[in-house]
């Protein structure tokens, strides 16, 4: 067994030295020549049924074996069986609730998370009926319906901390699902403390270059097999384009993220104290929402951090106005530094009331920290920040 870099460096590349190939090879193939019907056909009823390969791969939207690759090397990175990729995040959510849906139609979700997550389970376009809970509050709101329970930690945008443990504890048999987008297998396994499903929003950290949009599950045999089902029926695949930029970013993973990690453990202490700054929301300071799992269930804080400032929405909106070496942009986990305006952008989609319930102010802003000179990064927040005087 490897440890993590090495992993990082190598995972998805075992058939390289049959190929004779140094770098993923790029299949853009759509279709498959079928030349024995018995062997495509065969071949069509695995993929259709949820199989990781056939003897053929019969159509693009079945198998494709740059996508396989990144899989294999985003499953060894969470340690988990099986992964399974998606067009986006998004995608990969919707994939997960159809699977589910053939076993409940009852769904438990914590409070705050992305917000497109948060309208996609809140609305019921999936054919779900979302509870919003706290954690704390899951074993008693089970019900014989229930088919998942979904959290997101570090949560999008205020970074609190869920107990993945003890969500999973209390869940009992159903299964959990976390997204674990903001923390990566760099900083966070959850399905070694119980997750059934672990999400990421591959366009994030994992691809690390702000140029491919795409999504992934990581689970088990069992559990993946419905997914390639759903991805086979509703055409949500990850283009190989898109994956091939994704397992190029992998080997860099641990690096980018420890860096900006280092970056924003900076940025974190020197906000609190700018009198522009009302609060910081971040995993490493001290009174973080559930910190203690900081060094237990994380092994770091992460580089995603959110702010409030005094001046309200209008002070929000000048910094994005302001900085010039940050990019006002949505988005996260790129090598550049990103700032955004959450109530206004990411979660505008999100009900004014639970906005308001989960932090999510007017005056709130959230910073993905990149990999530049953290001086060059606290000067320019200086410069935009109100006032101007650290």
């Amino acid at each position: 067994m490897h440890r993590f870099q090495t992993t990082a460096v190598h995972a998805g590349r075992d058939d390289f030295g049959a190929l004779c190939v140094h770098a993923p090879p790029l299949d853009l193939s759509t279709t498959y020549p079928v030349a024995d019907l018995a062997v495509g056909s065969a071949s069509f009823d695995a993929l259709v049924g949820g199989s990781a390969s056939a003897a053929n791969p019969i159509y693009a939207r079945l198998h494709n074996p740059t996508v396989a690759r990144a899989e294999q090397a985003v499953a060894a990175l969470e340690g988990t069986e099986a992964c399974v990729a998606f067009g986006s995040g998004m995608a990969a959510m919707t994939a997960v609730l159809l699977a589910r849906g053939q076993h409940g139609r009852h769904v438990l979700v914590v409070r705050p998370l992305y917000g497109t997550s948060d309208h996609l389970l809140a609305s019921g376009l999936c054919g779900l009926e979302a509870e919003f809970v706290k954690a704390e509050e899951i074993a008693a709101r089970r019900r014989p319906d229930t088919a998942l329970v979904v959290i997101e930690t570090p949560a999008n945008p205020t970074l609190d901390l869920v107990d993945i443990r003890a969500v999973a504890e209390a869940a009992g048999d159903v299964p959990v699902l976390v997204d674990s987008t903001f923390a990566t297998p760099v900083l966070q396994q959850p399905a070694a403390l119980g997750a059934t499903y672990v999400l990421h929003s591959a366009t994030k950290f994992l691809g690390g270059h702000g140029d491919v949009i795409a999504g992934v599950v990581c689970c088990d045999d069992a559990h993946a097999a419905p997914l390639r089902t759903v991805r086979a029926a509703t055409g949500g695949l990850l283009h190989p384009l898109g994956a091939y930029l994704l397992h190029r970013g992998l080997p860099t993973l641990k690096l980018r993220v420890e860096a900006a990690q280092a970056n924003a453990q900076v940025l974190a202490r020197r906000l609190q104290d700018h009198p522009a700054v009302a609060r910081v929301f971040y995993p490493g300071l001290a009174g973080a929402n559930n910190g203690h799992l900081v060094g237990t269930q994380m092994r770091g804080p992460g580089s995603l951090m959110a702010f409030e400032l005094r001046g309200g929405h209008a002070a929000a909106a000048a910094v994005m106005a302001a900085v010039r070496v940050m990019t006002p942009a949505v988005s996260l986990g790129s090598v550049d530094t990103l700032i955004q305006h959450p109530a206004g952008l990411t979660h505008r989609v999100v009900d004014d009331a639970v906005k308001a319930a989960t932090g999510i102010t007017p005056g709130l802003l959230r910073l993905s920290v990149g990999i530049e000179d953290v001086e060059d990064l606290w000067d320019d927040l200086v410069q935009a920040l109100p006032s101007g005087v650290a």
